[in-house]
This record gives C-alpha cells, sequence and structure tokens, in this order.
C-alpha cells in the first residue's frame, strides 16, 4: 500500500485497502475556522446532536476575516467562540493567541505523523508535510465530524512525485510546487494523494515541505503527503506546550508525545516498495528558475524571466503557503538594506504569533518596516480577498499565495501574480516582477 492507503485502513479497522474503496474512518483532528464553524453549528443543531465526540480532538481558529473587519464577520466569530465555550472545545483559538491555521496546528503539535485530519478549508492538505491524511471538508460534513468523529471516504489513488537535485541560490519549495502544478495542471491529480518524495525532499527543511504540500489542492489532489523521515521528528520533538487552555501532547487527553520510536516501528509510515501509482512524475530541482504564476490560475508557471518587467501596485509576503519563518528569512535576505519602491505597498503576514517573535528576535521585523513595508497580525486577509489588502480596480498584485482566481483578491478586474517570496522581496524593491537571482 501507499502511505495514503495505510493511514486510510489503519484508522477504518482493515488490514488494507485499495482505490476506490468506501470506508468509515475514525480521524484525529477536526478542523474549523471562523468562516466555516458558524454553517456547521446550525447542521449540529439541525442533526439533533447534543454534545462533540471528543473536546480534544477540535480544533477552532480564528484567522480568516480577523481581527473582525466588519459587524459580520465579528458575528461569525462570536458564532464560533460562544460554541466553543458551550462545547467545551479544548483547543480554541482566539484573537491575539491564533493564527493562520494551517501553520498554527503544526506548530501547536496538534498535527502528528500518520494520523487523520479533517478540516472545513481546502487548505487543510497542508499538514501532510507532516505525513498525515489531511484533506478538506464542507461544513456539513464537519458537523457530522463533530458529532460522530468518524467521516467516509473514498479511497483515492496516489501520484508519487520524485523529486531530485540540488535547489540553486533564490529558488526554493514554491518554485517546485507551481511548476509540478504547471505540468499537472489544475485537475492533473483530482481526487489523488499526491506523494512527495526524493533526495530534494528529504533535504528539504519542514517550512518548505509545509508549502510543498499546501498547494497540492491546486492540481486538484485530495491530499499531499511526505513521508515522516528525522527532519519531521526533529520538528515535532522540539514543539513546546501551547498556551493554555490548549493542551497538547502530552496534554490531559492523554496523547502521548511522538519521537524517535515513530522510526523504529514506521513500517506503516511510509509506501511500499511495491506501492501501485497513477502516475510517476520526476523532476530535477537543479536547474529550476524562479516561477511565477501568471493570471488567473496557479497552473499558469512561468520562469520569472518570462514575465520580468511588469509592473506591481502591491505585493503580499504571508498566507498559509509562505507565511513562516524560512519565508520571511528569505525575503529579507533578497532586499538587504535596500527600500521598497515608493510606487509599491509591502504587506508581510506572518501565519502565528510565534512567527512574529522568533522574527522580532531575528531583527526582521525591524528590517521590514525600516524599508517601508507594513506588518499585519496573522491572517488569512488578502488571500481570500477579505481585508488587510485588497486590489482596487486595475490594479496588479504579486502574492506569495496559493490563488489568483480572477476576483479572488479584489476588484474583478484586479491581476494577482503567484511567486514565492524571493522574486516578491526583489519585484517589491524594483517595482515590477523581477528574478532575484540579480541580487
Amino acid at each position: 500500500m501507499t502511505l495514503a492507503e495505510k493511514i486510510l485502513a489503519i484508522h477504518s479497522g482493515r488490514d488494507s485497502v485499495r482505490p476506490g474503496d468506501m470506508v468509515m474512518a475514525r480521524v484525529d483532528m477536526v478542523l474549523g475556522t471562523d468562516v466555516t464553524v458558524p454553517l456547521s453549528v446550525e447542521v449540529f443543531r439541525q442533526m439533533g446532536a447534543g454534545k462533540v465526540f471528543d473536546t480534544e480532538k477540535i480544533a477552532l481558529v480564528n484567522d480568516h476575516f480577523v481581527p473582525a473587519k466588519d459587524v459580520k464577520a465579528a458575528t461569525l466569530s462570536k458564532i464560533m467562540r460562544e460554541f466553543a465555550r458551550e462545547q467545551g472545545v479544548e483547543h480554541y483559538f482566539e484573537v491575539g493567541r491564533s493564527g493562520i491555521c494551517h501553520s498554527l496546528l503544526p506548530d501547536k503539535g496538534l498535527v502528528r505523523p500518520g494520523e487523520l485530519v479533517v478540516g472545513a478549508d481546502s487548505h487543510t492538505c497542508t499538514y501532510g508535510a507532516l505525513g498525515a491524511f489531511a484533506t478538506g471538508i464542507g461544513s456539513t460534513d464537519m458537523a457530522c465530524a463533530w458529532a460522530l468523529g468518524e467521516l467516509w471516504f473514498r479511497v483515492p489513488e496516489s501520484l508519487k512525485v520524485v523529486v531530485e537535485g540540488n535547489f540553486q541560490p533564490r529558488v526554493g519549495p514554491k518554485d517546485l510546487i507551481l511548476s509540478v502544478i504547471n505540468r499537472l495542471g489544475v485537475d492533473g491529480a483530482l481526487y489523488q494523494a499526491i506523494e512527495f518524495t526524493g533526495g530534494a525532499i528529504s533535504r528539504m527543511r519542514m517550512d518548505g515541505r509545509f508549502t510543498v504540500c499546501n498547494m497540492a489542492i491546486e492540481a486538484g489532489a485530495k491530499t499531499g503527503l511526505i513521508a515522516p523521515d528525522e527532519v519531521t521528528m526533529g520538528y515535532v520533538d522540539q514543539i513546546s506546550p501551547p498556551t493554555p487552555p490548549c493542551n497538547n501532547r502530552g496534554g490531559k487527553g492523554g496523547r502521548p508525545p511522538l519521537g524517535p520510536t515513530l522510526l523504529r516501528s514506521g513500517g506503516d509510515l511510509s509506501s511500499d516498495p511495491d506501492a501501485v501509482y497513477s502516475q510517476v512524475l520526476e523532476v530535477d530541482v537543479s536547474d529550476l528558475e524562479p516561477q511565477v504564476a501568471e493570471p488567473y490560475l496557479p497552473s499558469n508557471g512561468r520562469p520569472v524571466c518570462e514575465v520580468e518587467g511588469v509592473r506591481m501596485d502591491q505585493v503580499v509576503i504571508g498566507s498559509c503557503t509562505n507565511g513562516r519563518l524560512d519565508d520571511f528569512r528569505a525575503a529579507a535576505d533578497v532586499m538587504g538594506d535596500r527600500p521598497v519602491h515608493p510606487d509599491v505597498r509591502l504587506i508581510i503576514i506572518p501565519a502565528t504569533p510565534g512567527i512574529i517573535r522568533a522574527m522580532l528576535e531575528e531583527h526582521l521585523v525591524e528590517r521590514f518596516i525600516k524599508a517601508g513595508a507594513v506588518l499585519s497580525p496573522p491572517t488569512c486577509g488578502p488571500c481570500i480577498g477579505g481585508h488587510m489588502g485588497v486590489l482596487a480596480e486595475g490594479e496588479i498584485g504579486l502574492f506569495t499565495t496559493n490563488r489568483n482566481f480572477r476576483g479572488r483578491n479584489g476588484h474583478p478586474d484586479s491581476k494577482v501574480y503567484l511567486s514565492g517570496p524571493e522574486v516578491a522581496a526583489a519585484s517589491a524593491v524594483a517595482g515590477r516582477i523581477t528574478d532575484p537571482r540579480g541580487f
């Protein structure tokens, strides 16, 4: 079996499963956000459900429209807040202690290798970087998961992406995944589990792995997965307990901490040598150039040299795709002491308070502000056209987010290009899309 098949087999109580099988599987974590929870609460009550199945296996995160941009947004958060109190949900994250969910949950130790995680947000697939089967669901399915602790799944086929070689300077994980999506297309991995493997993946840091798995959904995938290894376990073992009242590994729920024992017994956490894949895609990153996805699809990836010179009104570095510490280190390294171009708005959106603290310790916040950037609190904000950087008619943006559909990030006649933090930083300085390798 593949890694995806093994996880679904374990959680459905079967010895084995095959693509196309229908299974009922127990879930380890159910994620909801301020945008998706209110409908789920309504459905939960219509079902006649009284209590959630496990108060420690639910995470409710304020991140999409926070701090509240208007009365409607404030009402969404209020509904979620009151539901969390009513049900005694352990992992409720309030503004100030919250962050972008797909960075927050892993950093709080709430997702671990081999687990089955569902979330009412399409980019829940991010957690596959830890070797978890993680996938997005709708709000009605989330209500069912709250009540029952299980959901039905059709076992997906698996598609293997073998990544070899070494990245050149100023080229990174976002460039890799944009190029892969370009090759596959937006539906090239429809309802499949993309398994990323190879030497370049094994050498990749966790921040980069999260970026790669985050955008598996942009190729239509059910999830993206990387088998856990020493890098994974190093990340898991160094996580400190979250701020109370959220419990963590070793909290009162009795969920034991993971460690090297996972690797020693890890036969179930890697694909078998004879596992069957629908397709094997081979990638060599040694000659990979910085990538930019043109409007209005994330599959419109091009080498930066083909779109260089397009003027920018706004650059956003952040989101669940590229809002982690390594992303801001890379951007600051490209910018150096250069100021933001006078015609450009540069918005920096760290994904969690912990990342902000780390950026302060490394003086990254000071460098960005000195350059003329503005620092936003953790929020999805402009990624979903919510707030903190929505584009006006005719404006052009370069975002490190994951989608650039027409009208998603602002006015329908605005345009958004997608890139990694290196291209974004160089372009913010130059005022136009620029190859960071020249810096």
